[in-house]
């Protein structure tokens, strides 16, 4: 539930307004909340998992951005089901980057589970509006199992219902791979092991690294296995850490532990948003870049309420939000211009969309905004394969209308002009006419149906007798 309402008489000349948040999610746990909300670049990078956030700035960059323009504390309310509901209100020490708690009440819980977020801030809704309700349809269309409402400033209501109940798996943590870890982050691993040489330390606390790996990759990088970790010096890390880079020896990361959605629900929340024509969805299979997992979902719907804007339209997603800015910096946008459309039948000027969703441990942006993903080769050539299978389904459609379109022209021809030739021919031998229909099913090579939402090679038509 959200709902954004105009503060009259604050904020001189600006424009001042309340965002209220509500979800029934698993909640923060209480001793988490002052932290998750008051603290910038907040968050544990010793293990790995698909998250919807990266940095730990979203949030927080939000609530600080409230706070700037209007200095008013953020209230958050949160439990996890299990635990008394936790109410704060809270404001961030800038200087210091640490939570300032002005108010914090504990309450009984009759078993609600969920967040409440409260704050002001400044904005310009009227301009922002487009963006924001765009932002909310793509939201409802990849998580088609959430109820989403919007009441905005003038009180109009945005409800967007789900169309199942089906949830994809939740992702699981796991260890980084070697080959993902970078010198930082290595660093504070070694801060907080508690092994007593490198073998130990490398099987415990990296991905799908066991006892003969780590002895081969310590050959490899030149480390004596029995040094204990914390007695690395600086250089000694440079050097594991790119002796991790180069190293052969290592198994890919296993994509177990990410949420794909699932060309099911996929495919569900296009049908609920857009109502398409026509609906084709292709889930590819497990790849990794640089040490991180990541499964590439595509999809291509055509007609219904899809708009023709003289281009193909691109619905972009990473670990299922929404990605609406420098469309034509992403990686999916440059794949969609290198492919020959019209090999597939598809022209500009047609309603067709493509969409695409990564799912990753580590999705790799090229801005810290977020904003669009790198061309990373392993990426974009999963993401064209994707493109091209469901773009193959589609052309194999398009034809398929295309010549059912021709055949009902065809039939038109016959279904005005033979009544009349048999009731001339049938004068002349002085007969009684024949039934017309009759001769017009025998003429036709099958019979209209209507357009299904998907059509598969491995479909065929049914000729009637």
């Amino acid at each position: 539930y959200i709902r954004l309402s105009r503060v009259d008489g604050e904020g001189g000349g600006s424009r001042v307004y309340r965002l209220r948040v509500e979800d029934n999610g698993c909640g923060v746990p209480p001793e988490h909340i002052p932290a998750a909300f008051g603290q910038i670049l907040y968050g544990s990078k010793y293990r790995l998992r698909q998250t919807r956030g990266m940095f730990g700035l979203g949030g927080a960059m939000t609530l600080l951005y409230g706070q700037i323009t209007t200095h008013k504390p953020v209230y958050v309310a949160s439990s996890t089901g299990e635990t008394d509901k936790h109410e704060y209100k809270l404001m961030i020490d800038i200087q210091r980057n640490k939570p300032i708690i002005l108010h914090h009440k504990v309450l009984k819980n009759d078993g609600w589970r969920g967040t409440v977020i409260d704050f002001y801030l400044e904005g310009d809704y009227p301009r922002a509006m487009p963006k924001v309700l765009e932002y909310l349809k793509q939201t409802a269309l990849v998580n088609p199992y959430a109820n989403i409402t919007f009441v905005d400033p003038k009180g109009r209501l945005y409800m967007f219902l789900r169309a199942t109940k089906k949830m994809p798996p939740p992702p699981r943590e796991i260890k980084p791979h070697p080959v993902g870890v970078d010198v930082e982050m290595l660093r504070r691993i070694i801060r907080i092991t508690k092994c007593k040489n490198m073998v130990c330390f490398m099987r415990t606390h990296f991905h799908r690294v066991g006892k003969t790996t780590a002895i081969k990759f310590l050959k490899f990088a030149g480390i004596d296995p029995k040094t204990n970790p914390k007695d690395l010096q600086s250089e000694d890390i440079v050097r594991l850490v790119r002796s991790m880079k180069r190293f052969k020896g290592f198994l890919s990361p296993d994509a177990s532990c990410l949420s794909p959605l699932g060309e099911e629900l996929l495919k569900t929340g296009i049908i609920k948003e857009l109502e398409p024509e026509f609906v084709a969805v292709c889930q590819r299979k497990p790849s990794s870049y640089g040490g991180h997992p990541f499964i590439v979902e595509v999809a291509i719907a055509y007609g219904g309420n899809i708009p023709r804007t003289g281009d193909i339209n691109l619905y972009r997603f990473a670990n299922k939000i929404p990605l609406l800015y420098d469309e034509a910096s992403d990686v999916s946008w440059r794949v969609i211009k290198s492919i020959n459309w019209r090999q597939y039948k598809v022209s500009p000027d047609m309603p067709v969309l493509v969409v695409t969703h990564i799912c990753s441990t580590k999705v790799p942006y090229k801005t810290v905004g977020k904003e669009f993903v790198a061309d990373i080769p392993e990426v974009r050539r999963e993401i064209e394969l994707g493109i091209r299978e469901v773009a193959r389904k589609l052309g194999y459609y398009l034809s398929k209308k295309e010549k059912a379109i021709r055949e009902q022209k065809r039939l038109g021809v016959f279904a005005k002009y033979l009544p009349k030739i048999a009731e001339f021919s049938s004068k002349l031998v002085d007969r009684e006419p024949p039934d017309i229909e009759v001769l017009l099913r025998r003429i036709g090579r099958f019979e209209p149906r209507e357009i299904s939402r998907e059509a598969t090679p491995g479909e065929q038509e049914a000729s009637p007798e």
